[in-house]
C-alpha cells in the first residue's frame, strides 16, 4: 500500500490541523510507503495550488503503486475536486470542522455533498460528523477519528527557576497568584472577548488570566480593510483566511481600567515555556462560545493542558465535548453562562472540595484514550481496508 498525502496545513505553521497533517504523515510512514506534497512555509500559496493538479499526476507517474490520495481538510479536497488524470486513486479525506460549516452557502449546497463521492471522510470529532450529515454526507462514508497528543508531555517537569525567567522575560509577577491560562488564535468561537468582558471583572483578585497565542497589540493596515468589506462577504473572507476577529474587542478590554492587574496577554510563546506555565496553573480555561457558521472541531489545547496535570475548565460545545470527559480529565461548563464560569472558578479559587482532579489522574485517563499512535493506527486499517475493496490500481496513460 503506497498512500499520498496532500496539505497545506503543516509545520512549521502552528495550530491542530498543521499537528495532526504532521502526525499522520509522520506516523504513517512507520507502516507503509508515503509520499507527500505539503505547501511550504514563504512560498507562494497560489503558485502552490496552482500547480497541485500536475504534481499529483507527476507523482502518479513517478510512482504508480500509490493507490490512495489523502487530502488533510476540506479546502484541500475542495480545490482538487476538478483535477484530472489521477481518476484512479481512492480519495480520502479529514475534515476538521470550518471545512464543514463554512459559511458560504454554494459550497454548503455544491461542495460538501459531493464527499459522498470519496471512499472515506474522515471527521476529528463526533461534532463534526454530525455537521457533515447535516449537509449531505451519508453515514457510512463517515469515520470518526480523534486527534492524539503528544505522549511525552506528560514526563515534562515544573521548573521554578524556567518559571521565573519566564515571568521576569514578560514583566509579570507569578508569586501568589493563581494562575489561568487561554491559549489560542483570537477567532470569535474562542470566546475569549466574552471571557473578559464578562466573566474577568466578577471573579477573586487571586486570579491572573495569562492568555497565549497569536496577537498583534495594535490594529494592521489589513484590519481596516476587512471591517470595510460588506458583512456578508467580510464574514466569508475572515472564516476563509482564519482572521483574528476578535482581536480589536480584545485590545480594547486590555486597555480598560484594571485590566492591567487582572490579565496579560504574552502573545505567541515557545512550547517549553507553555508547559511550564500549564503546569504552574490553577487551571487552563477554553470559554468557547455558539458562533453561527464557525465549529470547535476538537480542541488539542486541552490535551496538552491535560497531560500537564492542570485541570481544565471547558465549554460544554462542539468537538470540546470528545476531548473532556466531566469529572475525568477535566470540567464541562455551560458555554456563554457567565455565572457558571464565575461560580466554578471562584470555587476554585477558595479552594472549596467541588473540582478535587489530581494531577495523575488527569493524565492517566488522557493518556489512556489520546495519543498519536491510536490515531494513526485508526487512519491505518481504515486505508487497508479501503486497498483490500479494489483492484490492484495502475496508471492509464
Amino acid at each position: 500500500m503506497e498512500i499520498l498525502f496532500v496539505s497545506h496545513k503543516h509545520p512549521p505553521a502552528t495550530g491542530g490541523m498543521e499537528k495532526q497533517s504532521y502526525e499522520l504523515v509522520r506516523g504513517m510512514r512507520k507502516h507503509t510507503r508515503v509520499h507527500t506534497i505539503i505547501y511550504k512555509t514563504g512560498t507562494s500559496k497560489l503558485r502552490f495550488f496552482m500547480s497541485l493538479n500536475r504534481r499529483i499526476v507527476a507523482m502518479c507517474r513517478k510512482y504508480p503503486e500509490i493507490s490512495i490520495i489523502h487530502y488533510n481538510d476540506g479546502l484541500m479536497a475542495a480545490i482538487c475536486m476538478r483535477h484530472k488524470g489521477y481518476e484512479h486513486l481512492k480519495r480520502t479525506v479529514t475534515l476538521h470542522g470550518l471545512d464543514v460549516v463554512f459559511p458560504n452557502h454554494t459550497y454548503r449546497r455544491t461542495v460538501l455533498p459531493e464527499y459522498k463521492k470519496f471512499e472515506k471522510v474522515f471527521a476529528v470529532s463526533n461534532a463534526t460528523a454530525e455537521a457533515c450529515q447535516r449537509y449531505g454526507i451519508p453515514a457510512d462514508k463517515l469515520k470518526v477519528i480523534s486527534n492524539g497528543v503528544d505522549a511525552s508531555i506528560a514526563d515534562c517537569q515544573p521548573n521554578p527557576n524556567k518559571l521565573k525567567d519566564i515571568g521576569k522575560q514578560y514583566g509579570i509577577d507569578l508569586t501568589n497568584k493563581k494562575i489561568l491560562v487561554c491559549m489560542g488564535r483570537a477567532v470569535k468561537r474562542k470566546g475569549f472577548a466574552w471571557l473578559l468582558k464578562h466573566v474577568l471583572p466578577a471573579l477573586s483578585d487571586d486570579f491572573l488570566l495569562l492568555m497565549i497565542g497569536p496577537f498583534k497589540p495594535r490594529a494592521p493596515l489589513a484590519d481596516k480593510v476587512i471591517r470595510s468589506l460588506p458583512p456578508k462577504m467580510r464574514r466569508q473572507v475572515t472564516s476563509f483566511l482564519g482572521w483574528p476577529t476578535d482581536e480589536e474587542e480584545i485590545r480594547r478590554l486590555l486597555q480598560r481600567a484594571g485590566a492591567t492587574e487582572r490579565v496579560k496577554h504574552l502573545g505567541r510563546m515557545p512550547f517549553e515555556d507553555i508547559l511550564q506555565l500549564l503546569m504552574a496553573a490553577e487551571a487552563f480555561i477554553m470559554p468557547n462560545i455558539p458562533v453561527s457558521g464557525d465549529l470547535e472541531g476538537f480542541g488539542l489545547v486541552c490535551l496538552e493542558a491535560c497531560l500537564c496535570g492542570t485541570k481544565v475548565f471547558a465549554s460544554n460545545i462542539e468537538g470540546i465535548k470528545d476531548v473532556i470527559t466531566n469529572g475525568r480529565n477535566g470540567y464541562l461548563l455551560p458555554a456563554a453562562d457567565k455565572a457558571a464560569w464565575i461560580n466554578a472558578l471562584n470555587r476554585l479559587a477558595d479552594g472549596r472540595s467541588a473540582y478535587t482532579l489530581q494531577p495523575q489522574e488527569i493524565k492517566a485517563y488522557t493518556m489512556q484514550h489520546f495519543s498519536w499512535d491510536k490515531m494513526v493506527k485508526e487512519y491505518l486499517d481504515c486505508f487497508e481496508e479501503i486497498t483490500k475493496t479494489q483492484p490492484e490500481a495502475c496508471l492509464q496513460d
